[in-house]
């Protein structure tokens, strides 16, 4: 499938970053899989030295790792950084839910019951469809708080653990796993409504603490 064409007045250096980190995130470029940059920059219609100053930006952002020979390869999973992430998230979701809770408009519930129509947890191999459902539920939670380093934060990290959720779901979850996974959800847009924010960051600290991410940093721990 060929890439969308780039948007107006958007860089072939942006365009080319755009392109890349979505494969990267998406897992189109698997972990560890080296970058032919030549026949990458082909596929997506620019020369390699866009593609180049895409790649120097994904490796600041540690989704990309680049040699002393422009070699590049998409960078490993590692268990330190999905603990991280897992670390960074437990302190932060609760902190925007409690907010959310304080602070919700009757914009912001509207646009929180839109964005839980249809969502379900992840099941194995996730399209792109069911991975959008859950950012957008979460996105709405985070932008209820009405704090904008916050959620600047959150969705910065959403994009790194994207990675995480889909090693993750390699093993298949168990009904039940699932099952309180919707609950969780559903607990967390009721509590958040209701204004109960002390409720609604004790979920969301089990939430994230059973999530995909934390159980990646396990299987990846137990990994030779």
């Amino acid at each position: 499938m060929l890439p969308e064409p780039a948007p107006l007045f958007q860089t072939k250096a942006e365009f080319a970053y755009d392109e890349v980190r979505r494969r990267v995130l998406s897992g189109e470029l698997a972990p560890g899989s080296v970058i032919n940059q030549g026949p990458l920059a082909r596929e997506i219609g620019i020369s390699t030295t866009p593609l180049r100053e895409a790649l120097k930006r994904l490796k600041a952002e540690g989704l990309v790792e680049l040699g002393a020979h422009r070699d590049a390869r998409v960078a490993e999973l590692r268990a330190e950084e999905a603990r991280d992430l897992v670390e960074v998230r437990r302190a932060l979701d609760p902190v925007a839910v409690d907010l959310a809770a304080r602070r919700r408009t009757a914009d912001d519930v509207r646009e929180m019951r839109e964005a839980a129509e249809g969502l379900r947890a992840l099941t194995a191999d996730p399209g792109p469809d069911e991975l959008a459902v859950h950012r957008r539920f979460h996105a709405a939670l985070y932008r209820a708080s009405h704090n904008a380093l916050l959620v600047e934060a959150l969705d910065g990290l959403w994009d790194k653990t994207d990675r995480y959720r889909r090693h993750a779901l390699e093993v298949e979850r168990d009904e039940e796993a699932r099952a309180r996974k919707d609950r969780e959800h559903a607990a967390l847009l009721e509590l958040v409504i209701a204004g109960d924010g002390e409720a609604a960051a004790a979920v969301m600290r089990e939430h994230v603490d059973t999530s995909l991410t934390a159980h990646a940093a396990w299987r990846l721990s137990k990994r030779p």
